[in-house]
């Protein structure tokens, strides 16, 4: 990992990398933005949705001491099917090696199929909470019952349940994240948020837009690529080209006379303007390119080498 320390800050400083791990459509992308206080992954209904490391940098002091804390919102962990999906898993494995603390998210509807997920995680040594989200959604004793396999099942630091939707107990968490973290300096400058430059997020957010608009199997062979990005004094104009793998797939994005792309893009201008604070023009354009999701030279360009 490229991190360079900050010199002159306090010795009993404390920082280290926070990974959130699990299978897809557990809420790691809502609880990691709970814990860093900003929109910082995409969060949709449909799983395997981050499909990149995202981190996510918080900065701060707790209980007299100063801290940084880097997150990493990883994607879901699955079986593999495409190159596309070794790349991801390559992160998550990237990602555990890298961890002070891991948070090994579930949730009170899983139904113990986390055995991929398992295996990984119990040859580490890092210390892992286990996070049981979505308890707004059950009754007490099924939170208890769960808890209950999970202390029977799985050697965990600490089982903590949550609703990241909600906010509950995520205090709790940061608590038991901070009081494991080691002393050190900090890894990035303090007034950095993530590590992800402003055209990742752009892409980002045009992909979410992708994924609540179109169906089957659209979203999943969709990738979108910022072509252009210039800052302006009052505002930023993106140019954006989205790749898919078929011609019919082109013509489900566009829609009947370019009516659901542009929606799409009205969707996605207005989450823009939200997140970069300023106006933005949004230019979409739509190319096929077979395969790219098996494709080396597409995904390495497309930032799935790391």
């Amino acid at each position: 990992m490229n991190t360079q320390l900050i010199e002159n800050f306090p010795a009993d400083h404390k920082a280290g990398f926070v990974s959130i791990v699990g299978k897809p459509n557990v809420g790691k992308s809502t609880l990691m933005n709970q814990l860093v206080g900003e929109r910082l992954s995409i969060i949709t209904s449909k799983a395997q949705t981050t499909r990149h490391r995202i981190m996510g940098i918080l900065n701060g002091t707790h209980q007299g001491q100063e801290f940084q804390l880097v997150y990493s919102d990883t994607p879901g962990i699955i079986k593999p099917i495409y190159k596309l999906h070794e790349s991801m898993m390559s992160f998550v494995r990237g990602s555990i090696e890298d961890a002070d603390v891991v948070l090994f998210v579930t949730d009170i509807f899983e139904q113990h199929d986390e055995n991929d997920v398992i295996e990984r995680l119990q040859k580490s040594e890092v210390p892992i909470l286990l996070i049981i989200n979505k308890i707004d959604q059950a009754i007490q004793a099924q939170v208890i019952e769960k808890i209950a396999y999970w202390q029977e099942h799985f050697k965990a630091q600490e089982i903590i349940p949550i609703s990241a939707l909600n906010g509950f107990n995520i205090d709790h968490v940061f608590d038991s994240i901070f009081s494991r973290l080691p002393q050190h300096p900090p890894y990035f400058p303090k007034d950095e948020l993530t590590d992800k430059p402003e055209r990742f997020f752009a892409s980002e957010i045009i992909r979410e837009k992708i994924f609540l608009n179109y169906k089957k199997e659209v979203p999943y062979s969709s990738e979108v690529i910022i072509t252009g990005f210039k800052e302006k004094e009052d505002i930023i104009v993106v140019q954006a080209e989205i790749l898919v793998e078929r011609a019919t797939q082109r013509a489900i994005l566009l829609g009947e006379g370019g009516k659901m792309i542009k929606k799409t893009g009205i969707m996605a201008r207005e989450e823009l303007e939200r997140f970069f604070g300023k106006k933005v023009f949004l230019e979409q354009f739509v190319k096929v390119e077979p395969d790219w999701r098996q494709k080396e030279r597409m995904l390495k360009r497309l930032g799935y080498d790391e």
